[in-house]
């Protein structure tokens, strides 16, 4: 059976970071929980600059035309869809049916997305800006909607109103926002796509370091993907991916080679700056279907 590489960080990254001002210095941290054993480094981010490059169908009006006319084509079937699910999260749980958060948009502009609720009703209170399968309270279909993407149904609402575009990247919580979108952002995009597993994939992320992995590791490698689809987008690369995301199409094992790369990168930063590379990088391998995990080490030489 393949396995595939979820997660891998090493100590190298704490090496650099002590000798950078634009680091912070705190060390790099192991945590070992069974199964979930993570390596996870903390570092701070660094700001991303300049405007994001379109691509000329991204764009067009011809693009904004798109998605209203798709939008409208697949309402006869939406609309039963939309009555079932709504019907079943009330009947299911306490609270309302929609849920309502505000997201930026294009040209950092704040606007109310719209969802299903799939979480737990707390009056007055919050959730985890950062969701795992594991650290929220779930509505009894709550599960099932986010695994099957039902959640997001409603925010053809959101692409009717000019605030998103079927295609492009997720809008952000203000808090994880790291550049400036230049574009609505989209009901799905490359990142959607490869990160479409994320929720599980966080799980095994230890709680205390959640924060910091997601916007330090996961938040740049969305920003990548979604960056370099956009620059390029097409009308044909835009059909595909709506695609690709209606019949569940996903494949994480591009994250797999932006995570190796950037690795790479750093390393052959680490040795330009003549700086001391450690000698083992560990990398936690784990299968999709959940068996343990097959710990692997690469010696590296010293710079």
């Amino acid at each position: 059976m393949s396995t595939r590489p979820i997660i891998s960080a090493s100590s190298k990254f704490a090496a650099k970071s002590q000798h950078s001002p634009l680091r912070s210095q705190r060390p790099a941290v192991t945590d070992t929980r069974g199964p979930k054993a993570l390596h996870v480094v903390g570092r701070e981010r660094a700001p991303h600059t300049g405007e994001q490059e379109l691509s000329t169908w991204s764009a067009s009006r011809a693009k904004r035309i798109f998605d209203c006319a798709c939008v409208l084509i697949a309402l006869p079937v939406l609309i039963p869809v939309f009555l079932l699910v709504a019907f079943a999260v009330r009947v299911t749980s306490r609270g309302p049916v929609m849920f309502l958060q505000k997201r930026m948009g294009c040209h950092n502009q704040p606007f109310t997305i719209f969802k299903f609720r799939t979480m737990t009703h707390v009056k007055g209170g919050s959730h985890n800006a950062v969701t795992t399968t594991e650290n929220q309270e779930f509505t009894p279909i709550g599960r099932f909607l986010r695994r099957w993407k039902l959640d997001e149904l409603p925010q053809v609402l959101n692409v009717l109103s000019g605030e998103m575009s079927l295609v492009g990247p997720r809008p952000k919580l203000l808090e994880h926002q790291i550049a400036e979108l230049c574009c609505r952002p989209g009901i799905t995009g490359a990142a959607t796509i490869a990160f479409a597993r994320e929720e599980e994939i966080l799980a095994r992320v230890p709680d205390h370091h959640l924060d910091d992995y997601y916007a330090e590791v996961v938040l740049p490698v969305k920003q990548q993907l979604d960056a370099e689809y956009m620059a390029c987008a097409t009308f044909g690369s835009d059909l595909k991916l709506i695609i690709e995301s209606a019949l569940r199409r996903w494949d994480p094992a591009v994250v797999d080679q932006l995570l190796n790369a950037a690795l790479a990168e750093e390393e052959e930063s680490l040795r330009t700056s003549n700086t001391q590379i450690p000698a083992i990088v560990s990398i936690t391998v784990k299968a999709m279907d959940g068996h343990v995990p097959v710990e692997t080490s690469k010696r590296l030489s010293e710079a």
